[in-house]
């Protein structure tokens, strides 16, 4: 893709500035990242009737909760909306999960707000999270508790409601013939009578599977950011009549994710070490014939609905807060509950990019589509440019935690929301 000025805003403009000066921060050895072993098989499934939680039974493997004190106004936030979502009649078809009931994962929610909102310092809300609540941990992807953190964001493109010459390359709805579980789990597509796996992604693409049938949303003028969006899950999108489409994830295909940047990887064309979207663009700005091949060997296809202001929106229908919203596995963990997170991110500090240790209170409040196991975790890290830099950087092994308030507590609790 070029970045010139050419039917470009000052976001887009500023999109190929963060994402260089992240490119050249990386290439200069200014992004001291840890990265994950490569050995390692995050994606690994559980054994059968395995649980990807385990109570923690040792206080010295708590994540330090006195360090999640000084950003709990934004964890606040995005509890809050998990606890809406359990007003809601819905919500109570995903419980129990397991052992954890309805009303004690939102009693939970109700106590840690409380606490957050009243506690004067950080020790105080330590000590109170401590003694009124049960922590959680994921077993991880070999059972020792390692999850490997990605993140996410909502990306910003140009684009136009009708094609162009410019913007060819659609982003569809949700085809008629799409079969899902009532929990969105894609089984394939109909045919005739029986369901069979639905098309890959470059039989849709190179077949024009939808060609005809009315299904184009929008138009972008890149089939890398394209697939961007189906990565991310959302978009912006600046149309030339100044108005903003906003793309949310509609569902998807039954076909499996394959991971762009790990096929790149696997080809000897990026580095293990430097691999992220900015190096991705990199290399097929300078490789553009090779773009096609490589995007169809992730045979998963996203679909989209148009959404309004305000989101972008996780699985549970909410607007997902930076830095606090997690996208996982909704089959083995429970949505909407309060999270802990403990691991390290990527950060700007003005032109250097750099790491720092993240931990912070959170809430599971979104699925992620290439996320089918308990040693994955995506954080939604925000929109636009920077967030997309950020993003595409982040890949950091750490511990995943979940908080339900003890037994002990709920009747002293109960009814007292916040």
């Amino acid at each position: 893709m070029e970045y010139d000025a050419r039917g470009w805003g000052t976001q887009n403009m500023r999109y190929a500035i963060v994402a260089l000066l992240g490119a050249l921060a990386v290439l200069a050895g200014c992004a001291s990242q840890t990265k994950p072993d490569p050995k390692k098989d995050y994606s690994r499934q559980l054994a059968p009737g395995q649980s990807a939680l385990e109570l923690v039974t040792d206080i010295a493997q708590y994540p330090d909760f006195r360090a999640m004190y000084d950003d709990r106004e934004d964890a606040i936030r995005a509890l809050r909306l998990s606890r809406g979502w359990f007003d809601k009649p819905s919500s109570k078809t995903h419980y129990p999960f397991e052992h954890f009931t309805h009303e004690r994962v939102s009693a939970s929610l109700d106590r840690l707000i409380e606490i957050l909102e009243q506690s004067g310092r950080g020790e105080e809300m330590s000590g109170l999270i401590i003694r009124d609540f049960d922590v959680y941990r994921s077993v991880g992807w070999d059972g020792g508790g390692g999850v490997l953190f990605t993140g996410y964001c909502q990306p910003i493109f140009a684009g136009s409601r009708e094609r162009t010459e410019r913007f060819r390359y659609p982003l569809y709805g949700l085809p008629p013939d799409l079969v899902k579980d009532p929990d969105g789990t894609p089984r394939g597509r109909r045919v005739g009578g029986k369901i069979e796996p639905y098309p890959t992604r470059a039989e849709i693409d190179g077949g024009r599977l939808f060609e005809g049938q009315g299904l184009e949303l929008v138009w972008l003028d890149s089939p890398l950011d394209v697939f961007v969006v189906h990565v991310q899950g959302s978009a912006r999108i600046e149309l030339e009549s100044g108005e903003t489409f906003y793309a949310g994830y509609a569902g998807k295909t039954d076909r499996p994710y394959s991971s762009l940047g790990g096929a790149l990887v696997e080809d000897g064309k990026i580095a293990a070490e430097s691999v992220s979207l900015a190096a991705i663009r990199r290399y097929f700005d300078s490789h553009p014939e090779e773009l096609e091949g490589y995007l169809n060997r992730n045979e998963s296809y996203v679909f989209f609905q148009e959404y309004p202001p305000g989101g972008p929106y996780g699985s549970l229908g909410l607007p997902v807060t930076p830095m606090k919203s997690l996208a996982t596995d909704k089959s083995i963990f429970p949505r909407g509950a309060a999270c802990a997170v403990d691991t390290t991110i990527p950060v700007f500090q003005g032109e250097r990019l750099t790491t720092k240790p993240f931990v912070s209170l959170a809430a599971d409040q979104d699925t992620g589509g290439a996320i089918r196991s308990a040693g994955r975790c995506d954080i939604f890290v925000g929109i636009g440019p920077e967030a997309e830099t950020i993003a595409g950087y982040t890949k950091h092994e750490g511990r995943l935690f979940y908080l339900f308030l003890k037994e002990s507590r709920m009747r002293e609790t109960s009814g007292a929301r916040p």
